[in-house]
């Protein structure tokens, strides 16, 4: 098929990487899957997602993918006794004054994609398809594979250079020959998932809604736009009349692809990075990419385990098995791979603090917009969540009280063997354990008379649910629970670190960062304590300032200024709880048309159901 990025010759290069790095899975998600050439080589390997956001696309797609071979078309052949394409063939087309593609895209409507008996050909078995599939006797995919045959037959007598930017003003050898139907090439497999589907969708959109262990990326690499380069195939498929304009009658109500605009582009590959939910990354990539190659890899790195991104090289003659330089500066590069391997684990804080956010990490960051230069975690608790957001200068983590910011320097700061070690001695030494009343009283009373982290945190395993609280007098007067330091807390401590390298870490209050001084390209995410619940931080009565009604109002004056300030922000509540219900949220996030996202339950005891307010779309750059 004549079409711009086909994979087809690149099969045993992708195949090659696959064996080299061991890729294996068994979901195989391709969202930008053009002709389809490499979902359909997957296919009987794989449970096979793939999704293009042209229709005529996901039409190939669907021909492909959901087809083990070429249809039987049982039902048709039983009533017409030949194969659709045997009859479609021989009937006799005439131009019909309802005939879009000829009153469009033939001389008959000025243009010359199609000579004019073409067209009424064009017109005459897209409808028929219509018609045999609206009576039934085509199904959902006998449907589809007729589409892209007709595709496939459309492209062997365009009048053009292989795409519809322009057609020839003189009558290109192959165009005057007659259109004939001819099946479209799929590979035949023993048997197909049942699980294999096919989307029409924006990628960025669809890839915050499924998830698998192996996603390949090959996404528009120039500035020239696939909705202006294939519309005609686009409308034959639709069929939808459209609006069209200028010279080669585009489309006038066209998606434009963000992957080929030279600013939005980078945005684009970040938040796909950053939303995909799958263990295997490989991306199909050009040296006519309007991004620089080592760019590229740096980001990818980003999201990568351990920074780790493999690089693949082709040549014309044959495909090299060593991996090559990020420099990008060979100018015989003709297409590279790039392979990662996604850190997906959320590192949860050893800090087990009320309201911690590892259990809805994956549905906030779902909300996330597509690019974030800085992030700030305005009021950052255990740090569970500024601590799993890669951003692409910095993440800042701001906590107002000096205990709980001590503990999560002492994590951030210190090596997990160490401060493991370190804990292991403090509870041998002090005969620590589940229940332990006298040594927990001891190490208390130690504590309270030379306070450090390390004691607290060690206090903090072992006290009554985990709670850190402070009489008014200033000392640590929880009272011992039925905790250990079990092997689980062992493994978070050695495995905590924030996933955007050498966080900021500032002392004090949300009201005291100096917003102005951060870039545009900042998020901030506040998570406050609920107005709606009582928890051991916002009671006011553990030795720290509760949060009240005037703690509430003044947050969100706050998030205004910073809304009229033209930054992003994400807001962790609840507006239901207990029966109860938060009106003066709910209605100023109503009045100033802020987005509400249901985040899940969170908290064991006392489930709450969160959501996230936001004054931005997540798809929108």
């Amino acid at each position: 098929m004549r079409y711009l990025g086909n994979k087809t010759k690149l099969l045993p290069f992708i195949d090659h990487v696959f064996d080299k790095y061991k890729i294996q899975g068994k979901i195989f998600f391709d969202p930008f899957a053009g002709t389809a050439a490499v979902a359909d080589h997957m296919k009987s390997r794989f449970t096979v997602i793939a999704n293009d956001y042209m229709h005529f696309s996901a039409r190939i797609a669907e021909a492909k993918v959901l087809n083990r071979k070429e249809p039987n078309f049982e039902k048709f052949r039983e009533l017409y006794n030949e194969s659709p394409f045997d009859w479609l063939n021989n009937k006799k087309y005439e131009p019909s004054k309802n005939g879009f593609i000829y009153n469009t895209y033939s001389p008959a409507g000025g243009r010359m994609y199609f000579t004019e008996s073409n067209a009424a050909i064009i017109d005459g078995i897209r409808l028929d398809i219509e018609r045999l599939y609206k009576s039934r006797i085509l199904n959902a995919t006998e449907y589809a594979y007729l589409l892209a045959s007709l595709v496939e037959s459309v492209l062997r007598v365009s009048n053009t250079a292989g795409t519809y930017q322009a057609y020839f003003k003189f009558w290109e050898t192959r165009a005057i020959k007659s259109l004939t139907l001819v099946p479209l090439e799929i590979e035949e497999s023993a048997s197909i998932d049942k699980g294999n589907r096919v989307y029409c969708q924006d990628a960025n959109q669809l890839i915050r809604e499924v998830s698998g262990d192996i996603a390949y990326l090959d996404p528009p690499y120039t500035t020239t736009q696939y909705a202006n380069m294939y519309h005609v195939l686009e409308t034959i498929v639709k069929y939808d009349q459209p609006t069209v304009f200028g010279k080669t009658g585009r489309r006038q109500n066209r998606v434009l692809s963000g992957y080929s605009n030279k600013h939005n582009a980078i945005y684009e590959f970040e938040d796909l990075f950053r939303q995909l939910d799958f263990d295997h990354i490989i991306v199909s990539y050009s040296n006519q990419s309007i991004i620089p190659l080592q760019e590229l890899v740096t980001l990818a790195s980003r999201f990568a385990v351990n920074g780790t991104v493999h690089l693949e090289q082709l040549s014309y003659r044959e495909y090299a098995s060593n991996n090559v330089s990020y420099k990008g500066e060979n100018e015989g590069l003709k297409e590279t791979i790039l392979y990662f391997r996604k850190d997906r684990k959320i590192r949860k804080s050893p800090l087990n603090y009320s309201g911690s956010k590892d259990g809805v990490m994956g549905s906030l960051t779902k909300y996330m917009p597509k690019h974030i230069g800085t992030f700030v975690d305005a009021m950052g608790g255990a740090f569970n969540v500024g601590a799993n957001v890669v951003a692409t200068k910095k993440v800042v983590y701001n906590e107002n009280n000096p205990y709980i910011y001590s503990i999560i320097k002492m994590l951030l700061q210190e090596p997990g063997d160490s401060i493991v070690n370190q804990v292991q001695l403090v509870i041998r030494s002090h005969h620590m354990r589940k229940k332990g009343r006298e040594a927990y009283t001891s190490l208390r009373d130690e504590y309270n008379n030379s306070p450090t982290p390390l004691l607290l945190f060690v206090l903090h395993i072992f006290s009554f649910q985990n709670i850190i609280r402070f009489n008014s007098a200033g000392q640590m007067n929880t009272p011992v629970g039925n905790n250990e330091f079990s092997r689980g807390l062992k493994t978070r401590i050695l495995q905590f670190q924030s996933k955007t390298p050498n966080p900021e870490l500032l002392l004090g209050s949300y009201q005291d960062l100096k917003y102005t001084d951060y870039p545009a390209d900042t998020l901030f995410y506040f998570d406050p304590p609920y107005y709606l619940s009582t928890a051991e931080y916002n009671d006011g009565k553990r030795g720290f300032t509760g949060w009240n009604t005037d703690s509430e109002i003044e947050l969100l004056s706050t998030l205004l200024q910073l809304d009229q300030l033209g930054y992003k922000f994400m807001l962790s509540n609840i507006l239901e709880h207990k029966g109860r219900t938060h009106h003066i949220l709910k209605d100023w996030a109503k009045e100033h048309h802020f987005h509400i996202y249901a985040l899940g339950l969170t908290g064991i005891k006392y489930p709450r159901a969160e959501v996230l307010i936001t004054n931005f779309d997540p798809l929108s750059n």
